[in-house]
């Protein structure tokens, strides 16, 4: 099973839409347009078909993270008032 197998399944198993994936995308910074999302759902024995690298899928699922889960709040950070002695 390859990258674009493995999108492929999720988008299905998830209800995603082309716009949908793209906005997850979007949401860890990472731009892609319509076509070239088209070309990763493609059969691979399609002239136009574009096989899917692990930065698309590891974004992508980075930005399914968020989308399911939003942002993590930002960590606090302790200040201990240090006293001189």
């Amino acid at each position: 099973m390859d990258n674009n197998d493995i999108l492929k399944k999720l988008r299905v198993a998830l209800s995603l839409r082309n716009d949908d994936i793209i906005e997850i995308l979007k949401l860890v910074d990472f731009e892609i347009t319509r076509g070239a999302l088209g070309d990763l759902f493609r059969n691979p024995d399609h002239a136009g078909y574009v096989e899917a690298g692990d930065q698309v899928l590891r974004n992508f699922l980075n930005g399914l993270i968020i989308y399911k889960r939003g942002k993590l709040p930002e960590p606090k950070q302790n200040i201990r008032d240090e006293k001189e002695d």
